[in-house]
């Protein structure tokens, strides 16, 4: 085999990694975050240490460990994870204030491969009934959460809480907003179960179309439909232009 023919194999295989990496799909999970928010349940630190180091043993791509601003004890608890699991990336939830943002960076820190993950609604109900705000301002605070994070690490995590239930052209706004402050993973929450997983694999799709920076998201759909809606966000038409990229 000749010099050439050599490069050009070790070519062909890292083009092949770079395409199987990027169709591949990414196990994230909220077992100890949103979990916990099942009727009935409670973990300790010891319980949640334990859990994580079974998912890490499972080989997923992300723990969500915790909303550190919660409580000490969540805090502490992410803390613990993200200083002894090993392999995953270890991710703490935070809203878009600082001091949410601030606790999520203080308790994951210490991971080999930390994560900030925040989030804001979208949805027209939750800004004018829960936030009790503006759309403008919801775009102001996504903007400054982001670049907060991003001042930490480089591993950011948005959301648009309530987005199956807002305005789609808006959220994919947010969306971008989102991106061009840093922001690496997006994730799509169906945060009361609003949607069939038809109608969520067309929302994302629409979002693919209109945000062209988009080359992935994250699933958190909910009200046991999770399977089935994430199965159809990969799915056609929803990937095409991921596996373009």
């Amino acid at each position: 085999m000749s010099t050439n023919d050599a490069g050009s194999d070790v070519n062909h295989v890292e083009m092949n990694k770079a395409r199987s990496e990027a169709g591949r799909v990414r196990i994230f999970d909220t077992t100890l975050r949103d979990g916990e928010q099942s009727p009935g349940i409670s973990l300790n630190k010891q319980e949640k240490l334990e859990i994580a180091h079974q998912l890490a043993r499972l080989n997923v791509d992300v723990i969500e460990a915790g909303f550190p601003i919660a409580s000490p004890g969540d805090f502490e608890s992410v803390e613990a994870i993200a200083r002894e699991v090993e392999g995953p990336i270890i991710c703490g939830l935070a809203r878009t204030s600082k001091l949410d943002i601030d606790a999520a960076w203080n308790a994951v820190k210490d991971s080999q491969r930390p994560r900030i993950h925040t989030f804001i609604s979208t949805s027209d109900i939750h800004i004018e009934h829960q936030l009790q705000t503006t759309r403008e301002d919801v775009e102001g605070q996504a903007r400054a959460a982001v670049a907060h994070a991003k001042a930490y690490l480089d591993d950011v995590e948005f959301s648009p809480m309530d987005a199956t239930r807002a305005d789609v052209e808006y959220t994919a706004g947010v969306i971008q907003i989102a991106l061009d402050e840093g922001a690496t993973t997006i994730n799509i929450p169906d945060t009361v179960g609003y949607t069939m997983p038809h109608e969520y694999e067309a929302f994302i799709a629409r979002l693919y179309e209109l945000v062209p920076a988009l080359r992935g998201v994250a699933c958190a759909p909910a009200r046991g439909r999770s399977s089935a809606q994430s199965t159809g966000s990969v799915s056609e038409p929803a990937t095409r232009r991921s596996r373009r990229s």
